[in-house]
C-alpha cells in the first residue's frame, strides 16, 4: 500500500510561481499566501476545480468563496460594479476589503453558493499578486485550512491541516494582518453593511463614502441555507480546546487555575508567569494582538489544554473583528 502524497511548500521563485500558474491553469488547488490569511485557491471559473476546494476543506456547498483578482480591469469581469464599490476599491485595494455585488454570468454557482451576488477582492501579498497575473485567472480562495478550524497564517500551518489534501504550498512568510479581510455588501449601494468586521473599520469605509454604514456583525447562518459571504457561521475559526471568553481576564484567578487550562491576555499580565498563563503583545497593541490571535490559538491547542480562557478586546476599530473571530470560536 502506497503511503499518501504530502504537499509540498514552494517558495516564491519566479520558476515556482510559473509553475505553481500553470497548476492553477490546469485545475488544480494552490495553498497561497496573502496578508489576511492563507487561501485555498483555485481557478474561479471553474466549477470543477471549485469543488475540489469544498472537497479538501469539508466545506459545506452553501458557504461561497471570495474571488480574488489583480486589477480593477477584472471587476467588471466577475461582478456588476456601482459608484460606491468603484470608490472603495480605488481607496482600499489592493488590501484587505471584499465587496458583496451582483455576479457575471461567467462566475459558477459553486463560487456564490448558488445566489446571484459574488464576493471579491483584491489582496496585496506581492506573491498571490504576481500568481493571480501569471495565471490570468480570477482566483477563487477561502483559508485554507480544514473547514471551521483555527484560519492559518503561516505556510506549516495549512501543511498541518491540509497535507494529504493538497499537492500546492506557496509560502509567503506570515501573514501580516492575521485576521480575514473586512467583508462589505454593496449589493444595495445606498444601504451598505458589513457581514464580517476586518482591518478595513467602519469608521475608515464611512469617511471614505460620506454615508453611514451598517454593521451586522455578530449574526450567525447555517450551514443548511446559503450565505451572502463566508466566515458567518455560528461556530468558527475554532481550537479543539474549549475557548471560554472573559471581559477581562483575573490573573489571580488564572494562577489559582488548572495547568491543562491556558490564560490567553491581550498583553503581559507579568513579568514571570507559569507555562499555561499567555500573551498576545507586551502592551496589548491591537494591530499585534490580530497578527497573533490564530498563530497562538493553534499553539495552546498543540500543547494539549483543554481550555482556553480568552479576554475581550477593547475599543472600536480592530476590536470588532478580533472579538467577531472569538465569540466564533468559542461557539458551541
Amino acid at each position: 500500500m502506497t503511503a499518501p502524497t504530502r504537499a509540498r511548500v514552494y517558495r516564491g521563485t519566479a520558476r515556482n510561481l510559473a509553475f505553481l500558474a500553470r497548476k492553477l491553469q490546469q485545475g488544480h488547488l494552490v495553498a497561497v499566501p496573502s496578508e489576511t490569511v492563507y487561501g485555498l485557491a483555485a481557478n474561479a471559473l471553474d466549477p470543477k476545480a471549485c469543488r475540489r476546494i469544498f472537497a479538501a476543506k469539508g466545506r459545506p456547498a452553501s458557504d461561497p468563496l471570495i474571488v480574488h483578482i489583480h486589477s480593477l480591469a477584472q471587476l467588471a469581469q466577475v461582478a456588476v460594479p456601482n459608484k460606491a464599490a468603484l470608490k472603495l476599491a480605488r481607496a482600499f485595494w489592493p488590501g484587505p476589503l471584499t465587496l458583496i455585488l451582483p455576479k457575471r454570468d461567467v462566475v459558477p454557482s459553486e463560487v456564490t453558493a448558488g445566489l446571484s451576488s459574488v464576493a471579491v477582492r483584491m489582496p496585496s501579498h506581492p506573491l498571490f499578486r504576481q500568481l493571480l497575473e501569471r495565471s490570468a485567472l480570477p482566483l477563487a480562495a477561502p483559508s485554507a485550512n480544514p473547514f471551521s478550524y483555527v484560519s492559518p497564517t503561516t505556510a506549516q500551518h495549512v501543511a498541518e491541516g491540509l497535507s494529504h489534501r493538497i499537492l500546492y504550498i506557496l509560502d509567503g512568510g506570515p501573514a501580516t494582518i492575521g485576521l480575514e479581510s473586512t467583508i462589505l455588501d454593496l449589493r444595495h449601494p445606498d444601504r451598505p453593511s458589513i457581514l464580517r468586521p476586518g482591518a478595513i473599520t467602519r469608521a475608515a469605509l464611512q469617511r471614505k463614502l460620506g454615508h453611514p454604514v451598517l454593521a451586522r456583525t455578530g449574526k450567525s447562518a447555517s450551514t443548511a441555507k446559503p450565505q451572502v459571504a463566508p466566515g458567518l457561521l455560528k461556530r468558527h475559526y475554532s481550537p479543539k480546546a474549549q475557548v471560554i471568553l472573559h471581559r477581562q481576564l483575573s490573573l489571580s484567578k488564572a494562577l489559582a487555575s488548572s495547568s491543562k487550562e491556558a490564560w490567553l491576555f491581550l498583553k503581559r499580565p507579568s513579568p514571570t508567569v507559569p507555562q499555561n498563563i499567555h500573551w498576545l503583545h507586551l502592551r496589548g497593541d491591537l494591530q499585534f494582538v490580530a497578527h497573533r490571535l490564530f498563530a497562538k490559538l493553534r499553539e495552546l491547542d498543540a500543547a494539549g489544554f483543554t481550555r482556553i480562557h480568552v479576554e475581550l478586546a477593547r475599543g472600536p476599530g480592530l476590536a470588532d473583528a478580533i472579538n467577531d473571530r472569538l465569540v466564533r470560536a468559542a461557539a458551541k
